[in-house]
């Protein structure tokens, strides 16, 4: 019995392989555990989280997690305490067979920020495999005298799973004094197990021989595997076949077919006739692995393909050829065939994408990483070296971090507004000729962010509206757009708050927060308001919250809403009481004129005048646009002492509104009591009266208080005039005329003036829409009257109302001094106008206001008689 076990070269390849896998480990720098194989579940491997430097209470936030390059997850991680353990069983001879080194390598990635670890777990082997020979029993036949002492026959050997001192095997053969065991080493440096004869046969004394061989591994606990040898001793055959050599080298490539010729093999015996026909026959250190590969021809030692050839599984097949020939007593010959397989590039690159960072915000940083990338190929050299790409003109990049490890990194910024998502098709080449590939698609989403504020599809928006629409009424309905998504997008509107006058913007108009619809809180009037400026804001729902703003015009149309309005001094004359017409007057002749004002603008607002029963105007007409009232021919006692005309003022709007104004003639004969003031008079300042002869000793009553006032008036004129109130709020009309001033109630200011330079006193009536200010009146143009003028004008005004009484008075006497002198009485009659407004609009109040009797008086006065009341 031998006692063989592994000789120095094993041990220096081991230590060569030792060094290498040192060198490694330092090379890469990452962490590195060992486990022993077959450990159970829950068995500690290492404190993973402390060793990678990472706090414990930070694992679940940072979305720790493990991922293996195997098919099954044969570690996990405890999250609360960071440790590495054993999750299922591990079969080191299952996960990587005769490998030397076998380790499983882990990726751990965490999260905020990305981070990538590269752990490695060796498995250890333990002597869990013991040896065992390919059959339970094997047999051989040796010639009994012509085997010499020192002959050799091969045996097929004991395998062990395990690898290392564990599968390090010694062959112990039992208590026999004719053979021994040896193992032998080939040039190829493979072993083979041989029996050896130690001395010669005899088989008369044994015809067989029945030995036990054991195979014992190097494990601490020993394992052993036994196989019987049968060895019959037979008569003569004294000529075995012999190979022309020893062994053969054959190179053949992977992908070959089934049936490809190997080899083909020659053995040749000295014998003659059946002694030195030859049966080829195969044999291997595993008898099933060599006859699943290949076949022998037993006749022509022809060796061909019978399976599958795979370079990634064994790069190396050993083939024990034994040639017997057919004599009674076989003799048999061996070769050993080595098979190289070569490597060829029939294995595609895998990919693996192990970590997503997915959705990514549009607004990530470029250089953050997306993805993780993993690839590997199976076969080896240039067919095994794998190159990774995406498409280009993408804001993506792969960033090689270990080896066949890539990142997907954001290259550029991102829109999501435009381009939602990518689909990147990662493609992995290798280097063979020709070159194969795989791709893999990853869909990367492009979350949204707040970064595009509401916009209006134009700047500025015009919208028209009439004036008094009713409450609530839908003006305009503004849209604004934003590309975001959903709350990012949803957009709510409102009004920027300012003052309009003395309210708020709000009191006019509001805004739907969400349909953008604008509404008039109240109705509108176009004699206060004409423009409304303002400004919609549209926010999103983002954080923080963006917003755009429009400009929004909204102009007021003006309806015909007022009715016109008769001025109630400036009916004819300008002062209350009858007109006084001449008799003497000729065709053409100007009595007096008509003003009237249309609060209204444009055709609302333009005036028309005609006298409402033509058939009762007698010689009077009224001018169609000036409101002039004229005589059409010479006038005749037949007209009679006195005439009344019903005159219609009417606006253009659609419906037409109108007015009406009475205005009574007194036709007299004598021109000397028809005068006209054609001067412009002030609200403080009475017209002058040229009196008659008739009237000269009531002058003289009255001169002494004439002159005081002449004194005080010329004071006054001398004095800046009174400051003009303008403004919103109740207004008053003033008139004026020759026996004083009175005011008027109207719904909006007016401001009236006298104005110098025309043939009457005109009522000019002006738009309310004036700043808060006070303005002096100007010399030459007239001056403004308001109501509660200072005391002197009021004083004054008292005055020329007494002197006119008193004038009146002493006309009320001239038809009796006419009858004494003989001379004809004079007619006279009262002139009365009545105003009344007529159409819708009109409140009841201006209808109770300006349906007011108000008598008025007016007189023509020559050019001789204003040149006296100047001096």
């Amino acid at each position: 019995m031998a006692l063989l076990r592994r000789d120095a070269l094993v041990t220096r390849q081991l230590l060569r392989l030792l060094l290498l896998h040192t060198a490694w480990e330092v090379g890469s720098g990452q962490l590195r555990y060992s486990v022993p194989e077959e450990s159970k579940h829950g068995t500690f491997v290492g404190r993973l989280a402390q060793d990678l430097g990472l706090e414990v209470a930070e694992l679940v936030s940072r979305m720790f997690r493990t991922v293996s390059s195997g098919r099954r997850d044969y570690f996990e991680v405890n999250l609360q305490s960071g440790v590495l353990f054993v999750n299922s069983r591990l079969d080191r001879e299952e996960l990587c067979g005769q490998s030397p080194l076998c380790a499983i390598d882990l990726e751990v990635i965490v999260d905020k920020p990305l981070r990538i670890f590269h752990v490695e777990v060796e498995i250890q082997d333990i002597n869990d495999n013991a040896p065992v020979f390919p059959v339970n029993e094997q047999n051989l036949s040796i010639a009994e005298s012509l085997t010499l002492p020192g002959s050799r026959f091969p045996l097929e050997g004991a395998s062990d799973a395990d690898i290392g001192t564990n599968s390090l095997l010694t062959y112990k053969l039992g208590p026999s004094e004719h053979f021994t065991i040896k193992v032998q080493t080939n040039e190829e440096q493979s072993k083979s197990l041989v029996l050896v004869l130690k001395q010669s046969l005899d088989r008369e004394e044994t015809p067989v021989h029945h030995l036990l061989l054991t195979a014992t591994d190097g494990g601490k606990l020993e394992l052993t595997g036994t196989v019987r040898l049968l060895i019959t001793v037979l008569d003569v055959n004294d000529n075995a076949p012999s190979f022309n050599q020893s062994s053969y080298k054959v190179r053949l490539l992977e992908n070959a077919a089934k049936g490809t010729m190997v080899i083909k093999v020659n053995a040749t015996d000295l014998d003659e006739g059946i002694n030195k026909d030859i049966l080829y026959t195969l044999r291997g250190v595993t008898q099933s692995s060599v006859s699943a590969t290949f076949r022998i021809d037993s006749n022509t030692g022809e060796i061909s393909v019978n399976g599958e050839l795979d370079f990634e599984n064994t790069k190396l097949h050993e083939v024990q050829v034994e040639a017997t020939d057919k004599g009674n007593f076989p003799l048999s010959g061996h070769c050993n065939v080595f098979v190289e397989v070569l490597d060829v590039n029939d294995n595609a690159p895998e990919l693996t994408i192990t970590s997503h960072s997915l959705p990514v915000p549009e607004d990530t940083p470029p250089g953050t990483v997306v993805a993780l990338i993993s690839v590997s190929d199976r076969d080896s050299g240039d067919n095994g070296k794998v190159t990774c790409s995406i498409p280009p003109n993408l804001p993506f990049r792969l960033v090689s971090t270990f080896k066949n490890y890539h990142s997907l990194v954001l290259a550029e910024a991102v829109d999501r507004e435009r381009v939602s998502e990518y689909k990147i098709v990662v493609t992995a080449r290798d280097q063979g000729a020709p070159s194969l590939s795989a791709s893999s698609s990853i869909l990367v989403a492009i979350s949204d962010v707040n970064d595009n504020a509401p916009a209006f599809p134009q700047p500025v928006y015009t919208v028209f509206v009439k004036e008094n629409n009713p409450p609530g009424a839908h003006l305009l309905t503004l849209s604004a757009w934003d590309p975001d998504l959903r709350e990012n997008a949803f957009v709510s509107y409102s009004v920027v708050e300012r003052s309009v006058g003395e309210q708020p913007l709000s009191s006019y108009i509001s805004v739907h927060s969400e349909s953008g619809q604008i509404y008039a809180l109240q109705p509108l009037d176009y004699e206060e308001l004409q423009v409304l400026q303002f400004q919609v804001s549209a926010r999103d729902a983002g954080l923080p919250s963006l917003c755009g703003n429009v400009s929004v015009q909204l102009f007021v149309l003006d309806a015909n809403d007022n009715a016109p309005a008769v001025s109630p001094a400036g009916s004819v004359g300008g002062s209350p009481g009858p007109e006084l017409v001449p008799l003497s007057a000729g065709a053409g002749h100007v009595v007096g004129k008509i003003r009237a004002v249309d609060a209204d603008s444009g055709y609302n607002a333009w005036l028309r005048y005609e006298v409402q029963d033509p058939g009762a105007a007698g010689p009077f007409r009224v001018g169609v646009y000036s409101g002039e009232i004229s005589t059409t021919r010479a006038l005749e006692e037949a007209d009679g002492p006195s005439q009344s005309l019903v005159i219609l003022v009417k606006d253009h709007g659609e419906p037409s509104l109108s007015a009406t104004a009475t205005v009574s003639l007194s036709l007299v004969e004598s021109p000397q009591a028809v005068k006209w003031d054609s001067r412009p008079r002030g609200g403080s300042e009475g017209p002058l009266v040229d009196m008659n002869v008739s009237l000269m000793i009531a002058i003289c009553l009255v001169s002494g208080l004439f002159v005081l006032v002449i004194v005080v008036y010329v004071g006054l004129r001398c004095h800046p005039g009174p400051e003009v109130m303008c403004g919103p709020g109740k207004a008053t009309v003033v008139c004026a005329s020759e026996v004083g001033s009175w005011s008027y109630s109207q719904r909006q200011s007016r401001n009236l003036c006298v104005g110098e330079g025309t043939a009457k006193n005109d009522l000019m009536v002006f738009s309310p829409n004036f700043p808060h200010s006070w303005e002096n009146g100007e010399a030459g143009k007239g001056q403004i009257l308001t109501p509660n003028a200072s005391g002197q004008v009021s004083f004054i005004n008292l005055f020329y109302i007494f002197l006119s009484r008193l004038m009146v008075r002493v006309r009320h006497m001239e038809p009796e001094l006419g009858s004494e002198s003989g001379a004809k009485p004079k007619v006279r009659a009262g002139v009365m106008c009545r105003a009344e407004k007529q159409g819708p609009g009109m409140s009841q109040e201006r209808r109770n206001r300006e349906g007011s009797w108000i008598q008025m008086t007016g007189t023509r006065s020559r050019q001789k008689g204003r040149a006296q009341a100047s001096r």
